[in-house]
């Protein structure tokens, strides 16, 4: 949007506030971001980290790479510039949601460092947890359940992360997986660190 028309937006303030949502809520809304690459597990953790939150009473919602794509984002490719479009998207999406009070949970390759501080930026430093989710390529090339591997190594699709486009391992995630060991393991640490940083205020593991 250029300036011209910016400038004659002006931010409507309701009365509801997010912290009003929280409170009435008990609990703080949160950005999770799952990252790795395709295959890794993102998508099978966060699911099962949603069920459990879920459960709890925590108002949840899961914004999947993949759906996303298969409606708000179905016009982009996966050039670098409609891959950091399409991240922005999911990042604004998310932004609302957390005004609304809702914890997010965001399962998306996201493959370069740039867009996962974008999103930060976005969504503000406070607000975004970023969960690495470290599986080895060949292992998530064993499991492909979408053939997306496959069909990469064939050359009928281009641009796949980890074959032929860069995945950009994050240095310093707030919250570090291995995606090679179950995923009990993984929920269990994801359980306790979340209750550690305060997000969650109980525990399911002793």
């Amino acid at each position: 949007m250029n300036n011209h028309f910016r400038k004659n937006i002006i931010f409507q303030k309701y009365e509801i506030t997010r912290i009003k949502r929280e409170n009435k809520n008990h609990y703080k809304s949160k950005v999770i971001w799952f990252t790795g690459l395709s295959g890794s597990g993102k998508s099978t953790i966060s699911n099962m980290l949603e069920k459990i939150l879920f459960e709890n009473n925590i108002n949840t919602y899961v914004l999947d790479g993949d759906n996303i794509r298969s409606g708000l984002c179905s016009d982009l490719t996966f050039c670098s510039i409609d891959r950091n479009e399409n991240i922005r998207r999911i990042s604004e999406v998310a932004k609302l949601m957390l005004d609304a009070g809702i914890m997010v949970l965001v399962s998306a390759i996201s493959p370069y460092k740039k867009q996962r501080l974008m999103a930060s930026n976005i969504l503000g430093k406070d607000n975004f947890l970023e969960v690495f989710v470290d599986t080895p390529l060949n292992i998530c090339e064993e499991r492909d359940s979408k053939g997306l591997y496959k069909k990469s190594r064939c050359n009928e699709i281009l641009n796949f992360t980890g074959i032929d486009s860069v995945y950009e391992a994050p240095d310093k995630p707030d919250i570090y997986l291995d995606g090679t060991i179950s995923i009990k393991e993984n929920i269990k640490k994801l359980i306790k660190k979340l209750h550690e940083n305060n997000i969650i205020f109980f525990s399911m593991y002793s």
